[in-house]
């Protein structure tokens, strides 16, 4: 066999007709394309829905105040005048925006806003967020990080929490509102599904929607004749699916009962195990995000329960039970999932505070009238 050569390899490479060399300094459009999508596919579902509501709201703000299309990079000066007309502080007649009235409406009219009047903080921050990742992502300057910008954002939380605002947190579902959702779920087959999944949500550790819907016959395994274990490949603090001992979080007791209830009258033996249940009590396809968020809600009304519910509910709830059943920080973290001590810190806290003796140092009995 005749030894090849570097002249023949150059004849194989000319041979096959290949693109036109690249410039190493110059990223082409169809692979920034490519890298942006591979970006997207990488964020979770809500997230992209987010970003993409946040974009259309800046889009349509944009046109409206300036009278032409958001083509960034943007000026310094349209971040700050994006900042005062959301942003309220106090006037001569009270809080006020530099929103103009027919701008606002006209947001209104093009639904790119529920009704007229200043975001909540969190809504501004966001979107800040939303356009300063657009800048980054694009490699263009980001008037965000201009030191004004920056300086205008801080003042502008500490206003709000001189004003006594804070970032609205949903109400929790500890044990016993927990007992009290589980109550209105009958012997229906819908009413079957929901208890299961409120109490493998909550008792697995405070699920997220999106691992509630990700639950699957292959992925929940029964372990033991009331147990099972859920191996959560993937999750919000998880994001690389990394092979982690944590991943696995047990469905023990009431839970597992139920869990195993649904699936015996659901019939359900591979694919998602959260459906829709049509009338005639035919099982549909995988329930959504918003489908076990709409559920929570629905329970909770008909339990009666006052207070704002979410899905989040049910990982707060977790949280805050654990904490005032006193189980170790480190022990629920591993069920939660939680990266971050400080935010679970903070339900502990707050059980503390409920289980505090400084808050009876008069004591019951000493009712004395002066």
């Amino acid at each position: 066999m005749r030894k090849s050569n570097a002249g023949d390899i150059v004849k194989i490479v000319d041979a096959a007709h290949l693109p036109a060399p690249l410039d190493p300094a110059t990223l082409h459009a169809d692979a920034r394309e490519a890298a942006q999508a591979l970006v997207r596919e990488g964020d979770s579902a809500n997230t992209h829905q987010s970003y993409q509501s946040a974009m259309r709201y800046w889009m349509g703000w944009y046109r409206l105040r300036y009278g032409a299309p958001l083509i960034p990079p943007l000026s310094p000066a349209a971040i700050v005048q994006f900042v005062v007309d959301h942003a309220q502080r106090q006037g001569k007649q009270g809080l006020t925006t530099e929103m103009p009235e027919a701008l606002d409406a006209a947001l209104v009219a093009q639904g790119l806003k529920a009704r007229t009047g200043p975001p909540a903080l969190a809504t501004l921050l966001h979107r800040m967020s939303v356009i300063a990742k657009l800048h980054t992502s694009r490699d263009l300057p980001n008037p965000c990080a201009e030191p004004a910008v920056r300086e205008l954002l801080a003042k502008t939380r500490r206003a709000y929490a001189k004003r006594g605002v804070k970032t609205a947190k949903k109400d929790a579902l500890t044990r016993e509102p927990l007992r009290a959702l589980l109550a209105t779920c009958d012997d229906s087959l819908r009413g079957k599904r929901d208890r299961a999944l409120l109490l493998f949500a909550w008792a697995s550790g405070g699920r997220r929607r999106s691992e509630v819907v990700r639950a699957t016959c292959e992925n929940v395994r029964r372990s033991g004749p009331e147990h099972y274990v859920y191996t959560l490949g993937w999750s919000k603090t998880n994001q690389q699916g990394a092979d982690l001992p944590e991943n696995e979080k047990p469905i023990a007791g009431a839970a597992a009962a139920a869990l195993t209830d649904w699936l015996a009258a659901s019939g359900i033996e591979s694919g998602p195990i959260f459906r829709r249940v049509r009338r005639g009590g035919h099982v549909g396809e995988a329930l959504s995000e918003a489908a076990v968020r709409d559920i929570v809600r629905e329970r909770c009304a008909l339990a009666g329960l006052d207070g704002d519910f979410s899905a989040h509910s049910l990982r707060a709830g977790f949280v805050t039970e654990a904490a005032l059943q006193q189980v170790p920080l480190a022990e629920t973290m591993s069920m939660t999932g939680h990266t971050s001590v400080a935010t679970v810190v903070g339900y502990f806290r707050r059980a503390d505070m409920q289980r505090s003796r400084a808050s009876d140092l008069m004591g019951s009995d000493d009712g004395a009238k002066a």
